[in-house]
């Protein structure tokens, strides 16, 4: 069977620079961008051309955002996608790599992440599940701190986004892929629950067992549905994706109050 040829639209560093400008994407202001490369169409490049686009429209005074998680550095007993059986789950414990902020990759996040992860100059949180990696001049600020008990909350980089201003570039992404909404959270009476992981401490490698909030994607498509409706949302178009931009700050209020009635 013959390749099948692309079906486009070619979308270059150049178009990505434009649609950006064009969205709104400011010169020197700081961005968490949730992404998925195939959603834009068939980019010269890949990756790379789509992650140099973006540091274009920001310029050598912004800052570019993503998160870097890595969920399969968790408990084997909570895997579902797919499940592993109960006997293997003291031998995964026990031999599971721990995190290196240098070494592990992204997993689940898409290949954008991964790719600015590994730019030249980037810095990435300390936390073993739920990192972000920035390039920019406030990458340290953004990264520096991220506490291993606190994945999503205010000693993570979303609190330090938050009060930078950041702005949300939802690139071909859903809400559910909001982590801004997981600070709010935090920010409202919610349950803990314990998770393991794989860590790397002074005297080596070991597994550890850490509580924090039990965070929940449930309802996170119809609140950003409400939220695109009564917030300061921009649409736009990037390449082939949809393309939603907007204060990180009125999306965490947003999702306090939310969240804080629908769930209490």
């Amino acid at each position: 069977m013959p390749t099948p040829a692309p079906t486009g639209p070619l979308v270059t560093r150049g178009t990505l620079t434009a649609d950006l400008r064009t969205l709104g994407v400011r010169p020197g202001e700081t961005l968490l961008l949730h992404s998925s490369l195939s959603s834009l169409g068939w980019v010269c490049g890949g990756a790379v051309a789509a992650v140099q686009g973006l540091l274009d429209v920001l310029g050598p005074e912004g800052t570019l955002t993503v998160p870097t998680h890595t969920a399969s550095n968790s408990d084997p007993a909570e895997w579902s996608r797919p499940p592993v059986p109960e006997a293997w789950w003291p031998e995964i414990r026990a031999s599971m790599p721990a995190y290196e902020p240098a070494l592990t990759p992204t997993s689940g996040m898409g290949v954008i992440p991964e790719t600015v992860r590994r730019w030249p100059g980037a810095l990435r949180s300390a936390h073993p599940q739920t990192s972000f990696a920035a390039v920019g001049p406030l990458a340290a600020e953004i990264t520096d701190g991220h506490a291993l008990d606190c994945a999503l909350g205010e000693c993570s980089p979303l609190a330090r986004l938050e009060a930078r201003h950041a702005r949300v570039l939802l690139l071909g992404a859903t809400f559910a892929s909001c982590t801004s909404f997981h600070l709010a959270e935090y920010r409202i009476p919610s349950p803990r629950a314990e998770t393991g992981r794989a860590v790397l401490t002074p005297e080596g490698r070991r597994w550890e067992t850490v509580t924090d909030v039990d965070l929940d994607i449930a309802g996170f498509e119809e609140l950003g549905a409400d939220f695109s409706r009564d917030g300061q949302v921009v649409r736009g178009r990037v390449g082939a994706a949809d393309a939603l931009l907007f204060p990180l700050a009125d999306a965490v209020a947003y999702a306090e109050d939310w969240l804080g009635r629908r769930r209490a």
